[in-house]
């Protein structure tokens, strides 16, 4: 920036107002103006040179919301609005999303000024990157990849050592795009440790960690992190047993399962000839014996307390997705798995499966007073809420807790299905009467009747469900569902589906169940017809007896229970 620009600059900011709320109402009408101009009516210069300068308040704007969100935390402003941390506001209050919010929260810690317990302001922890940033040189991309740098700077090193790097990498930053800040960080990290000998156990414990990436248009999930020397070297032993050359092969139906080291000898002359077969890389075989052994960590119940949902693989599909054998069904940690791999996955996962009528998530009480929901509840509630039921929050249902909406428990609430849903721990603890708190109720009429609303404890607004979990209902009334159908036909296709339910639904519906399964096979309380929501099959394949609805398999074609429920499903929908 010029001398001229310089001094223009800081005499239209003496013209300007002297509060946050003032300026910031004054960048938005600046910006909804600029955006409305038409620039096709304005030199080059011109138009090269507005865009160095917004693209410098772009990055001024970073410093800015730094500091508004160091305020916004010391003051715990996030509670006004019924967010419990100051991420969870960025991430659901504003949708920014998890990732988003914590790199805010990361570049705040960076370069925000903080307040020590004596009332005294606190320089910024990186200075060099907050003065770049506050000149307009340096982007929160930047002081991101500063920070990725610089967590990796051995704790042994001098303070001295650590201000040098920190002014390295500013002075990199200013001339750099965020990117390319790797290598300067890499050789940087070379020359503080060249010989790996300060790195010490905390070091590497600081820098632990394994991501799973979101899934992608193919429903595939990218991983990468940091393995501990010890964690690594147990995967190596797992890998070379279950990722040998012709053990776990999924194209092979002759493949060995388990571990080569388990193998017989009559196994190890099957395993050569399998090992002539497998054509799969080194890299397939590793992902294959991942999977394999996480069936033998299920299947041999290594999670323990098998009261509890997380403790269990647990799909929910639509039925109309299972009889044209696509789309996707969605698991309680928030996983989408294709329709296709639902019988395979859930061949070897705890048979339970929940089939839901039509399009609505309304779900029949299970009628269970008792304070704790019981599994057969909480399986039932993951069908119908997917995950946390607070508007704006993105917690799958693995980590929700079954709170009573209408009332609470201590208050005369019962815990029956039809008043429970699924809240994380946060929001949950954070229903109440007091400001910044939410209160609950089932939603009485329109679209979403029978699901559990919310809204800011003391006020008449609107109780408001949660569509982070319902992607589906953004698509209604518009001739885009997977089969081509409208909201119309999608209705019609409902109405002719009631052949699969008690024709007399003045009187209790009985479900496809066990007759030990006291949730499953428990009669509700009888409601007129025009009242009474879609019911849900809910079959229990163990001991379900399929026999008398279609032609069981022949002997030497097995399939488990999982399958024949399902097929069992399909055929009484036919």
């Amino acid at each position: 920036m010029s001398d001229a620009d310089a001094d223009m600059h800081n005499t239209m900011a003496e013209e300007l107002p002297d509060s946050p709320l003032e300026l910031a109402k004054v960048i938005d009408a600046a910006v909804g103006k600029l955006a409305a101009l038409p620039l096709g009516l304005s030199v080059d210069a011109e138009v090269l040179e507005a865009v160095e300068v917004l693209e410098g308040a772009w990055r001024r704007a970073d410093g800015a919301n730094a500091a508004l969100l160091v305020e916004v935390s010391d003051r715990e402003l996030f509670r006004t609005v019924g967010q419990t941390s100051i991420k969870r506001f960025y991430a659901q209050h504003h949708r920014l999303g998890n990732g988003e919010a914590k790199r805010r929260v990361e570049v705040a810690e960076a370069i925000g000024v903080f307040t020590s317990m004596t009332g005294d302001k606190l320089p910024p922890k990186r200075e060099p990157i907050a003065a770049a940033v506050a000149q307009g040189e340096v982007s929160s991309d930047h002081v991101h990849e500063v920070e990725q740098i610089m967590t990796k700077v051995p704790r042994s090193a001098s303070p001295d050592e650590v201000a040098t790097a920190v002014e390295i990498m500013a002075t990199a930053a200013r001339e750099l795009a965020p990117a390319d800040l790797r290598p300067v960080g890499q050789r940087l990290l070379a020359h503080l440790d060249p010989d790996g000998t300060l790195t010490d156990d905390t070091d590497r414990r600081r820098q632990r960690g394994f991501i799973i990436a979101r899934q992608d248009a193919q429903l595939m999930s990218k991983v990468s992190g940091w393995l501990l020397p010890s964690t690594r070297a147990k995967l190596e032993v797992l890998l070379h047993n279950w990722a040998a050359p012709g053990m776990n092969n999924p194209d092979d139906a002759q493949s060995l399962v388990g571990s080569a080291a388990e193998l017989c000898e009559h196994d190890r002359e099957a395993l050569a000839e399998a090992v002539k077969r497998d054509t799969r890389s080194s890299a397939q075989r590793n992902a294959d014996a991942l999977d394999r052994a996480l069936d033998w960590v299920l299947g041999h119940g290594a999670l323990g307390r098998p009261e509890r949902l997380p403790a269990e693989l647990v799909v929910t599909v639509d039925s109309q997705d299972l009889e044209r054998h696509a789309g996707i069904g969605l698991t309680a940690t928030g996983t989408m798995v294709p329709v296709g791999d639902l019988v395979e996955l859930a061949a070897d996962a705890v048979p339970w499966l929940e089939v839901f009528k039509g399009r609505t998530r309304e779900i029949l009480d299970l009628g269970r007073g008792k304070r704790f929901a019981t599994k057969a509840q909480r399986i039932a509630l993951f069908g119908r809420d997917r995950g946390c039921t607070r508007p704006g929050c993105t917690e799958p249902f693995c980590r929700t807790q079954a709170h009573h909406a209408t009332a609470d428990f201590a208050d005369g609430g019962m815990t029956d299905v039809a008043d429970l849903t699924g809240a994380c721990g946060p929001d949950n603890r954070n229903v109440g009467p007091k400001p910044g708190q939410w209160e609950t109720a089932i939603v009485a009429d329109g679209p979403d009747q029978g699901r559990i609303g919310w809204r800011p404890a003391g006020t008449d607004l609107p109780y408001r469900t949660n569509p982070v979990h319902h992607p589906e209902r953004f698509l209604r009334g518009h001739p885009v569902d997977g089969n081509g159908a409208t909201e119309t036909d999608s209705a019609a296709a409902d109405s002719a589906e009631t052949d699969l339910l008690p024709q007399d639904k003045s009187q209790p519906t009985e479900f496809l169940s066990t007759g030990s399964d006291q949730a499953a096979s428990q009669p509700v309380d009888s409601e007129p017809a025009e009242s009474r929501p879609p019911p849900m099959m809910r079959i229990r394949p163990d001991s379900f007896d399929v026999g008398h609805l279609f032609d069981v398999d022949p002997p030497g074609d097995e399939s488990s229970p999982v399958e024949t429920a399902i097929e069992a499903a399909l055929q009484a929908a036919a």
